[in-house]
């Protein structure tokens, strides 16, 4: 069998509607794996692309939301992509906007793991983890206070969980996606000024669309990665190398 192969294995990828987690799930299907695809919107037009795949609804508004998933099944890949942004100068940022996203892009992603790790340890199985970190969470950004936290968690979660868990068969990895064409850019793309300020930062000289993350995702998900821990893989277009 391939080392790039998924075959056999059941992969729940979160925000999985639209964008890099759509994405991800239909290159994971291409892969092999049966694919639970799982948004708080329905997930109808991601299953359909996929052979073996179905729908879950799933809102992180509640952080502990998939508390009880992973008992109820073998999951072998976990892939926490479900996220949201909100935007206000920081002196006028409100307690909710820091707080949603909070909840949804960093509460969210531990207790997932933490319950996705405890249904895999106590059947004695292996386990793989692909967390979507951020190039903030290398840099500041602006405008962006609860979102630039919450990935700079995501990272050093990442590390930790690696730290504790590799050894118990499970790998806990990440991947930075830098400027990736999706609806949570779609603002920045549609300012011609800014649109232009990226452009000329990223070496590639374009911006990454969501198959970019995809491809990603399914190495590190896959047996050509068991030696990678607590990585967080930078897909940018060279951006932080510049």
């Amino acid at each position: 069998m391939s080392p790039f192969s998924l075959a056999g294995k059941t992969a729940l990828v979160t925000g999985a509607n639209t964008g890099i987690g759509q994405a991800i799930a239909v290159a994971m299907g291409q892969a092999g794996a049966h694919v639970i695809c799982a948004g708080r919107s329905s997930c109808a037009d991601t299953v359909g692309r996929i052979d073996s795949a179905e729908g879950l609804l799933l809102d992180f508004a509640d952080p502990m939301a998939a508390r009880d998933i992973f008992a109820k099944r073998p999951i072998d890949i976990l892939v926490n992509n479900a996220g949201i942004i909100r935007r206000a100068d920081s002196l006028d940022f409100s307690e909710a906007d820091w707080d949603d996203v909070m909840d949804v892009n960093l509460k969210a992603v531990f207790f997932t793991c933490q319950a996705f790790a405890r249904a895999a340890l106590a059947r004695n199985a292996s386990g793989r983890i692909v967390n979507i970190a951020s190039l903030l969470s290398f840099q500041g950004g602006i405008r962006v206070a609860s979102y630039t936290a919450a990935k700079h968690g995501v990272a050093g979660l990442t590390k930790l969980l690696a730290n504790e868990w590799a050894a118990k068969g499970i790998n806990v990895n990440a991947i930075a996606p830098g400027y990736i064409a999706t609806n949570n850019t779609k603002a920045l793309r549609a300012d011609p000024d800014r649109n232009q300020a990226i452009l000329e930062r990223i070496p590639a000289a374009r911006w990454g669309t969501p198959d970019d993350i995809a491809q990603t995702a399914v190495f590190l998900a896959a047996p050509a990665s068991a030696y990678i821990h607590g990585t967080i893989v930078t897909v940018d277009g060279g951006w932080l190398a510049r």
